[in-house]
């Protein structure tokens, strides 16, 4: 399979810079079990769009530090090229802002969480069935996040809820997946990324985080969750 990674990450930092970026994280990801998947990126939220999206077996949409509610004109351009995406019910995954993007493009109020900052190791409950999945009903996550999907769009199910995430993931028939939360991070970049956000969450939200790290996510699991969302009714 060839898939498009659509990188949306608007941290240009010396912290990002000394890391794989997203494009390498979900490309290790997923080509640890289908290695011979080949994976193209394309910074979307730099200007750079495929020619042809419909050309890919699938996208892959990352997470970003931004809101999905700025509607910055390479958000537009990225919406309507997914909601087109969708429309011919090619494969489409979105983690994160991903998630978020995709949803407020089909109708769904973007909130922040009512519970405060998402931050470090986070479990999400799967409370509908998908045909591709792998893992258990209880699956833990990295992640990192402020604002959240309020309710299902039209047309979607919720897949997955964790405390005070009602909406942690949707499908759409067999062509949509979305999670709230990052797969593609690994055990040491969540440990790096609460550092470096200490400032911004503050101390207690940091030491919860750094607490949370007692676990590893699932993330082999996950993964392999999402290639079989790409390769199922294929």
């Amino acid at each position: 399979m060839h898939i498009a990674i659509l990188i949306t990450n608007t941290d240009f930092s010396d912290f990002a810079a000394a890391r794989a970026d997203d494009g390498e994280k979900f490309a290790t990801l997923l080509g640890t079990s289908r290695p011979d998947w080949r994976f193209s990126t394309f910074w979307v939220c730099k200007g750079d769009f495929p020619d042809d999206a419909s050309a890919f077996d699938g996208i892959v949409v990352t997470g970003s530090p931004a809101s999905v509610t700025e509607d910055a004109p390479w958000m537009l351009r990225l919406r309507d090229m997914l909601l087109a995406a969708i429309d011919r019910q090619q494969k489409v995954f979105g983690a994160c802002f991903g998630h978020q993007l995709i949803a407020r493009a089909l109708g769904a109020p973007i909130v922040r969480n009512p519970l405060g900052w998402g931050h470090g190791l986070l479990a999400l409950r799967r409370v509908a069935p998908m045909p591709w999945a792998t893992g258990s009903d209880q699956m833990l996550f990295y992640g990192s996040h402020i604002e959240q999907v309020a309710e299902a769009p039209q047309g979607t199910q919720i897949v997955y809820e964790g405390d005070g995430l009602p909406v942690g993931g949707l499908t759409m028939g067999d062509h949509l997946f979305t999670v709230q939360h990052h797969p593609e991070m690994s055990h040491g970049f969540i440990c790096d990324l609460i550092e470096e956000y200490a400032d911004v969450v503050g101390p207690e939200v940091t030491a919860r985080a750094h607490e949370s790290l007692h676990q590893h996510a699932d993330r082999d699991a996950i993964g392999e969750e999402i290639v079989r969302f790409f390769e199922w009714g294929r």
